[in-house]
């Protein structure tokens, strides 16, 4: 816990119970939350806690680099506190999220014509599939 605090207030970030719940709760997760994840799980313990300090928190975190924003569901941002270069993959049914520790760098390849308008500085590959629990409810496990 004290290296949670020390952390981040050397970045400047005010720390009040509920920021620290927040900051407890995301170190070290992998389950990608949303911001609406968070929130539940927050306000059982800080029930006077808003919405809004979750989401501002989050915000704050991503612009500092603490934390990244992962769009790769389309009905709501999720969140990884993983900041280290990675790629993810999505099951299309339950919608679980999972890292993918590969580096793509030396596979992908931009055409000519964008790599004289653009230098690439990284990049982020999202993969879609069925995860095992779902291939087993289908009774197709692979």
């Amino acid at each position: 816990m004290e290296n949670i605090i020390s952390k981040y207030k050397d970045k400047g970030i005010r720390l009040t119970p509920q920021r620290i719940a927040i900051l407890k709760f995301l170190e070290g997760n992998t389950d990608h939350p949303a911001a609406e994840d968070i929130y539940r799980k927050v306000r059982r313990r800080y029930p006077t806690i808003s919405f809004a300090t979750v989401y501002n928190t989050l915000q704050t975190l991503t612009e500092k680099g603490d934390l990244l924003e992962i769009t790769i569901d389309p009905t709501r941002r999720h969140y990884d506190p993983n900041t280290t270069p990675h790629h993810h993959i999505v099951c299309t049914d339950c919608n679980e999220i999972m890292d993918v520790f590969v580096d793509y760098s030396d596979v992908l390849t931009l055409p000519s014509h964008v790599l004289r308008e653009f230098k690439p500085v990284g990049n982020h590959v999202d993969f879609y599939g069925v995860c095992r629990k779902c291939q087993k409810k289908k009774g197709g496990e692979n």
